[in-house]
């Protein structure tokens, strides 16, 4: 498996091609399994582990990275999308300088976490436990000193009871908290921390959030599935019945893929299609001749074709694949490849160029051996209503609930549980809070409809928890901006610095002017970008004005104040 998604002979192994392999396996295992399967609507993997929670996004073909950076070692290989967060099961839990913080320190397996008896710290596997959620009765007596025996409760509840004195001591509020309200706190925390990489994968690339599936799988995905969808606005969340091990099953669908990529120096223009298209006939007979050499015939090959593509004065190149249909002077051999840039850039960034050049720097093809795994088979519906197996206590916001346990496997399609209630299996816990339904679907897996659930008051006085939550909402739109990007204040305005816009001194703030001239471009006001479009000229003769005034100059750094105001825009069309 390789962290593009694809499969490769052993004989073409190579480990720099597959780090993320893992996640790439589960990406597949969720497009595979929910796309298309209960809505049309694109969908968002929430992979949540022992150590890291892993986010990405499937909206009918796979997004890829092309450059990344793992453990300070830049590689350049194409690899699925997939944003990481240190926050998992096994992620500690702190109070400092009276904030919740969780992670990014891990417990890991060894020790791990304080119920597993081996001396660990406090996680979020921990507060799960205190507050019901984990069922130390349906775990295997694999923990303590000699591994052989159950879930540690009682150290759990110790030592949360010693941070809770801790925290109460340090807030000195007249209502104390209780160990169940901070470890809820916890969890809340936690679910923000998991939160804020789904947004960067969403909203940061123009996509709605709300407007997508949660695709929830991996050991300790089910526990917070619920929370997630509903902070997130997500009205559906897809759980497969094998989401304790859908990366592995993930891995068993995927495709035999053979890519090869170079480099270009064309323009996307008429006048150059044929080599492009030469160069990518080419491509396509070198990976079409390497799967057949894999014993795929060629109704099972199947090429997609991409091109790099940026404008000419920037450095922010987007990876198109085409579309087939008739643009004129815009479509290739191999189709529109224009169509889709201009698309991607205008939702990325919130603008086009229309006066700039539009270069190649790649050129891409991507062939895939169909291995042609059949679906799932369609089960026969319920003919009887579910049973629970037994009642449990559990905390939520609000207080503890009665909660109804299943086993999934006694479940059939058709059948419709109103939370909250659990569902169990051997490979992970289900949590369906109130206020929410799932129903079986016909191959066994577990659809969710979240409702509107209890909304917490949000008031004046000091509450830290909230204050732990916000610090992550605000972190989010600060990771969505970017570094140096001006800041936007409520709806309407955004305020940057620019280090010179001209005017007679350089830095554009002369202790001696007698007008604001003098200082500078004046705008009274102007649109930047009008239908779509980025008014680059004009901004350029606006940023130039003052150097028609004797003794004065025009902005002393343009390309800056270009790529400086193109920033602002993009992070204004993002948050």
């Amino acid at each position: 498996m390789q962290s593009d998604g694809g499969l490769t002979p052993m004989d073409s192994f190579n480990g720099s091609r597959a780090i993320l392999s893992g996640p790439a396996g589960g990406v597949v295992g969720y497009a595979m399994t929910t796309y298309g399967k209960e809505t049309d609507l694109p969908v968002i993997g929430f992979d949540m582990g022992g150590t890291s929670t892993d986010v990405s996004r499937y909206g009918g073909s796979y997004e890829h990275v092309y450059e990344s950076t793992t453990a300070g070692i830049a590689i350049q290989a194409p690899q699925l999308d997939v944003n990481t967060v240190a926050a998992g099961g096994g992620s500690m839990l702190f109070f400092r300088s009276g904030l919740f913080e969780v992670g990014p320190e891990s417990a890991g397996a060894h020790p791990g976490p304080a119920c597993y008896k081996k001396g660990g710290p406090l996680t979020v596997t921990d507060a799960n436990l205190v507050l019901g959620r984990l069922l130390p009765e349906y775990f295997p007596q694999i923990f303590g000193p000699q591994e052989n025996e159950p879930l540690d409760v009682s150290r759990t509840l110790s030592m949360f009871t010693e941070l809770t004195y801790e925290i109460n001591e340090f807030l000195k509020k007249n209502e104390a908290m209780s160990v169940d309200e901070v470890a809820m706190g916890f969890i809340r925390v936690a679910n923000e921390t998991m939160c804020r990489p789904i947004r960067a994968l969403t909203q940061a690339k123009g996509y709605d959030t709300s407007r997508h599936v949660l695709a929830c799988f991996g050991g300790a995905g089910g526990q917070h599935a619920c929370a997630i969808a509903r902070s997130l606005g997500i009205s559906t969340v897809f759980v497969h019945k094998y989401a304790g091990i859908l990366s592995a099953y993930g891995m068993a669908l995927a495709d035999v893929v053979e890519e090869t990529q170079e480099p270009s120096a064309e323009a996307y223009e008429h006048e150059c299609f044929a080599r492009l298209d030469d160069r990518l006939d080419a491509m396509e007979a070198k990976v079409r001749s390497k799967l057949r050499a894999q014993g795929f015939t060629d109704s099972q090959i199947k090429t997609e074709s991409f091109l790099h593509l940026r404008y000419d004065g920037t450095d922010c190149a987007l990876m198109c694949t085409s579309v087939n249909q008739n643009s004129g002077d815009t479509t290739t051999r191999h189709g529109d490849f224009l169509t889709p840039f201009l698309e991607r850039y205008k939702t990325e960034f919130g603008f086009t160029i229309p006066e700039r050049k539009i270069l190649v720097n790649d050129v891409r093809v991507r062939g895939i051996g169909k291995t042609e795994i059949p679906e799932d088979p369609v089960l026969p519906p319920s003919q009887a209503s579910p049973k629970a197996e037994k009642t449990t206590m559990v905390y939520f916001e609000g207080g503890y609930q009665e909660t109804s346990v299943y086993q999934l496997n006694s479940l059939s399609p058709g059948d419709i549980l109103h939370g909250p209630i659990i569902i169990m299996d051997s490979l992970s816990t289900l949590l369906v809070e109130p206020d929410c339904i799932a129903e079986i679907t016909c191959r066994g897996d577990v659809k969710i409809t979240i409702g509107k659930g209890l909304r917490t008051k949000v008031t004046t006085d000091l509450d830290t928890i909230q204050l732990s939550i916000f610090s992550h909402r605000f972190m989010s739109i600060a990771e969505q901006m970017g570094r140096n990007v001006p800041t936007p204040v409520f709806f309407v305005a955004s305020r940057g610095h620019h280090a010179d816009i001209g005017g007679i001194t350089p830095g554009s703030m002369p202790p001696h002017s007698t007008s604001l001239n003098q200082e500078g471009a004046v705008f009274k006001s102007f649109l930047l970008v009008h239908k779509g479009i980025f008014q680059e000229k004009e901004l350029t003769d606006a940023l130039m004005a003052p150097g028609k005034i004797p003794g004065s100059s025009g902005t002393r750094n343009l390309s800056n104040n270009i790529s400086d105001i193109k920033a602002q825009i993009a992070a204004n069309q993002k948050v």
